[in-house]
């Protein structure tokens, strides 16, 4: 997998003008998930403590030491993206393409009525169209150069997703893609924000991701983080004693973020919620001392501070839950010493789909604001046994019926990436 630093530009953003104060709210949702195709499909399945972890069946995953995944099994590309889209776009890009379709339907966006450049885009990914990627690189060793396809010189590429949905929609605003691994659905929201900020309208924004393929597999694998487990039910375990690596999956959320007062002006259908906050830092080297997860404390102290909250102002923490003992200890150790001892109720839904590499973040942004319209926050399911020294307040088991008007979403990429993001209600 991609573990690139810096962000990339699919789009020209023209020149930079000064942000000005203005709220930036998510008007739109789209959601294609191992356990649900559309919004409401996951947020059902999810609320019921449905997993769609199981064995991989898109290849045979006997060779390799993880052979489980959170694997979108029922999904029609046929139904969502046009024929002549289909020879030219990746598993991913199709679900990306839908998502981002259901999102602009949610938000009732018509992009031939706001200025040709006034809906941008920029999503995150951490591998780009690997499976069709590696489908053509097995025609060029099995058959020769003449049998690959002229679109394998875009269709692998990591910025894919941002120009196949610029295209779909004829959007032609200021567009980007982040990389940043499973922090990038943030880092790709908080750059939307500063071009709302900055004077876009409107952006279509978060990551849907993946690489369920034996070359991403590979590269999944190699990282140390995932369970060899061949049982669902145990293999992802977050914050528990004996928890041995996460279930990669695939998947993500995309979504609408405009400014609050042109949309309201628009007569949006509704608002979710407000991107109050957030910040980004990035772990010392390896080797080098330091107090754990103090990197990751910063990044929330800070997007803490720019929405103006205190830790008591949260309601509820998406937990990061990488699921191996020290990368669990170092989260609890952070989310403690900003909460203090069981401060916060904090919750893991991730544990029903996988980690979905820059997916993963922007579903639990979705998610989180599923969770203050509906006054109820998921819970971490195969949990029965936390590490009592984390000390915190899990949500396990079924559903918290509470009170949700801000929430802290946390994040962290393979090698060092840490970015947190508090949404309210708006």
């Amino acid at each position: 997998m991609s573990t690139v630093t810096a962000a990339g530009s699919a789009g020209s953003a023209g020149p930079a003008v000064p942000a000005r104060a203005t709220n930036a709210v998510v008007t739109g949702i789209g959601v294609m998930s191992p356990i649900g195709l559309s919004t409401e499909a996951y947020w059902a399945a999810l609320l019921a403590g449905t997993s769609g972890i199981g064995r991989v069946t898109r290849f045979d995953p006997d060779p390799y030491s993880v052979r489980l995944a959170g694997e979108i099994r029922d999904f029609d590309p046929a139904q969502h993206v046009p024929d002549r889209l289909l020879a030219q776009t990746d598993h991913v890009t199709r679900l990306s393409l839908a998502a981002a379709g259901e999102a602009l339907a949610d938000a009732a966006v018509e992009p031939a009525e706001l200025p040709e450049y006034g809906i941008g885009v920029i999503t995150a990914s951490s591998a780009g169209g690997f499976e069709y990627g590696h489908r053509e690189l097995d025609k060029l060793w099995r058959q020769g150069p003449a049998h690959v396809s002229a679109y394998q010189s875009f269709a692998w590429f990591y910025a894919v997703n941002t120009g196949q949905i610029s295209i779909r929609h004829s959007l032609r605003g200021s567009s980007g893609v982040l990389v940043s691994d499973q922090a990038g659905g943030l880092d790709a929201v908080a750059h939307a924000r500063r071009r709302v900020r900055r004077g876009t309208p409107v952006v279509v924004t978060g990551a849907v991701d993946g690489s369920l393929c034996p070359w991403g597999w590979v590269g999944q694998v190699s990282s140390g983080q995932f369970s060899s487990s061949d049982d669902p039910a145990t293999a992802y375990r977050p914050f528990e004693p004996d928890a041995s690596g996460a279930v990669p999956g695939e998947g993500g959320a995309i979504l609408i973020l405009e400014d609050e007062q042109a949309a309201r002006a628009r007569g949006v259908p509704r608002v979710y919620g407000r991107i109050a906050g957030y910040a980004a830092t990035f772990d010392p080297a390896p080797g080098r001392d330091g107090e754990p997860g103090a990197a990751l404390r910063r990044a929330i102290e800070q997007a803490l501070a720019e929405a103006g909250a205190e830790p008591g102002d949260i309601d509820v923490v998406f937990a990061d839950a990488a699921g191996t003992p020290e990368l669990d200890r170092s989260e609890a150790a952070a989310l403690q010493a900003v909460f203090g001892p069981a401060g916060v109720p904090v919750t893991a839904p991730k544990t029903m789909t996988g980690r979905l590499c820059a997916g993963g973040a922007a579903l639990d942004l979705a998610t989180a604001l599923l969770a203050i319209r509906d006054g109820v926050v998921p819970p971490t399911v195969h949990v029965r046994n936390p590490d009592p020294g984390h000390a915190l307040r899990l949500v396990t088991g079924t559903p918290r019926r509470m009170r949700v008007r801000s929430a802290l979403i946390v994040a962290r990429g393979f090698r060092g990436f840490n970015s947190a993001l508090v949404v309210t209600a708006s």
